[in-house]
């Protein structure tokens, strides 16, 4: 079964059981695995070394990297076992995230386009082992990678040892859709060569010294994508004001007819959000983002996009059996790359990317909360949302207005987390409208924001907050602070933000 996939015959004599693999791992390891939200990570060694634990009661304290999140059989099982000391630099497991709010597991939440670098230069310590899914070894060595990239090259670069998972649930015509480029360390590191999103400048696999692969083990587990919440009217509604805004920029020549690449973010909200372009008048597009879900394929299937450029698949799992089905149509139209060049920063500027992203909370002039509940809760992490959002050419961020059954408003006086400041965000939607804050002052955003963007129920709370902080204390940026803290504080007190 894996003599088409494993082209080496070196290697060969390499097979074996994830138990045995599994032994590789020993105390105080560093691991770096692939995996991006949550695809293509290995599955069949990490609950190994979860059933050694269990068993042993061993104490592993791991220091675990991905790309993004991951399934469940890995930061799952490996949180349920208390094998995990440290984990960067995104999750959205519930027994992980258990762990991190506890403080039992250490976690930095980071700019994913940072953590390549990161590695390279050894700050999360030295990668001891790289544990990579993929669905065929070249015969030069090269791993192919299976629905993901993330951090898989330089987690194999760096790493003294690597297992790879070959998972054959994956589909042979995956192969192709890679575009492995590497950068180097500054300061030899050249311009990236990308003009358009759809061009190639890497090879199809992962370089690796075949000396490194210390172990290969066959899967069948297929990856555990989450389901995206159905398209409701409150996503129906927030999709049809950013479309009116980009036809609006359209006709004042700010945007071309096909618009500029798009870059959409994880989840069922941005989901709709491109959802809403199929029924558009906008054609020809590109997007260039992190995370290709469901809404690409239908966008692709009605013949609005050209070449969607992520990292990874991200779909339902109807968008997964979409996907397998119909590999060889969607590889046409899509390119997968190392999350260093998906999201990197100067590629979006240089391309002009429409980013839209989504926020936990933003306040009235324009901080967004993407990562932490009430301030101290984190919910899953940064993301990419900020290395796109900086650097875009427009940034929009969307939330529904309320949350909580109505108990608690999307939009504050003061966000109690900031992860991107006013100085980056540009377009606020919810569901009630769009505030586009583009040449505003604080006061004129704080207005614009309320205005369009809060409940009904939240806003004349919101005009008084704001009217007593311009009278009361004036200045540039008018706070009142205690009382802006307070929403959350009543919140917290009493389960809900309304008096």
């Amino acid at each position: 079964m894996l003599k088409n996939r494993i082209r080496r015959d070196d290697l060969l004599n390499r097979v074996m059981s994830a138990d045995e693999a599994a032994k590789v791992i020993h105390p105080d390891m560093v691991i770096a695995t692939s995996g991006f939200t949550p695809s293509g990570y290995p599955k069949e060694v990490p609950l190994a070394i979860a059933r050694r634990v269990e068993e042993t009661g061993e104490k592993l304290n791991l220091t675990l990297i991905t790309g993004a999140s991951v399934g469940d059989e890995l930061d799952g099982a490996l949180s349920r076992v208390g094998a995990i000391a440290k984990r960067f630099p995104y999750q959205t497991n519930k027994d992980l995230r258990k762990g991190i709010n506890s403080g039992d597991i250490k976690y930095q939440d980071l700019h994913l386009s940072h953590v390549p670098q990161m590695i390279n230069y050894g700050f999360f310590g030295k990668v001891n082992v790289a544990i990579v899914e993929a669905i065929a070894i070249t015969e030069e060595g090269g791993i192919v990678p299976s629905t993901s990239v993330g951090i898989s090259p330089q987690a194999v670069k760096n790493a003294d040892m690597v297992i790879v998972e070959i998972n054959t649930s994956q589909p042979l015509a995956l192969e192709g859709v890679h575009d492995i480029y590497m950068t180097e360390n500054p300061p030899l590191r050249d311009p990236i060569p990308i003009k358009n999103p759809g061009d190639r400048i890497g090879k199809p696999y992962i370089q690796c010294d075949p000396d490194k692969i210390v172990a290969i083990v066959h899967s069948e587990i297929t990856d555990k994508v989450r389901p995206l919440g159905a398209i409701d009217d409150n996503s129906r509604m927030i999709s049809k004001h950013i479309i009116n805004f980009l036809e609006t920029e359209v006709k004042c020549g700010r945007l071309p007819e096909n618009l500029l690449p798009l870059q959409s973010g994880v989840g069922s909200v941005a989901n709709a959000v491109l959802g809403g372009l199929v029924d558009s008048n906008f054609e020809d597009l590109t997007c260039y983002t992190e995370v290709i879900q469901d809404s690409m394929f239908d966008l692709i299937d009605a013949g609005k996009v050209k070449v969607a450029s992520g990292t990874s698949f991200t779909p339902s799992e109807a968008g997964l059996q979409k996907l397998m089905n119909n590999i060889e149509h969607y590889s046409k139209y899509c390119i997968l790359r190392p999350m260093e060049i998906s999201n990197n920063p100067s590629i979006a500027r240089q391309l002009g990317v429409i980013a839209t992203n989504t926020a936990i909370e933003v306040d009235i002039y324009g901080h967004v909360n993407s990562t932490n509940v009430m301030g101290s809760k984190m919910m899953n992490g940064l993301g990419g949302s900020g290395d796109f959002t900086r650097n875009a050419y427009i940034s929009i961020y969307t939330t529904v207005s309320t949350a909580k059954k109505g108990l608690v408003s999307s939009i504050v006086p003061m966000v109690s987390h900031v992860d991107h400041t006013e100085h980056d965000v540009q377009v606020i939607v919810t569901e009630q409208g769009l505030a586009d804050l583009r040449g505003l002052t604080p006061r004129e955003r704080a207005r614009a924001i309320i205005d369009n963007c809060a409940h009904p129920e939240y806003k004349e709370m919101l005009h008084e907050y704001l009217d007593r902080a311009e009278r009361e204390v004036g200045g540039h940026q008018p706070h009142i602070i205690g009382e802006a803290l307070s929403w959350h504080d009543r919140f917290l007190k009493t389960g809900s933000m309304k008096f």
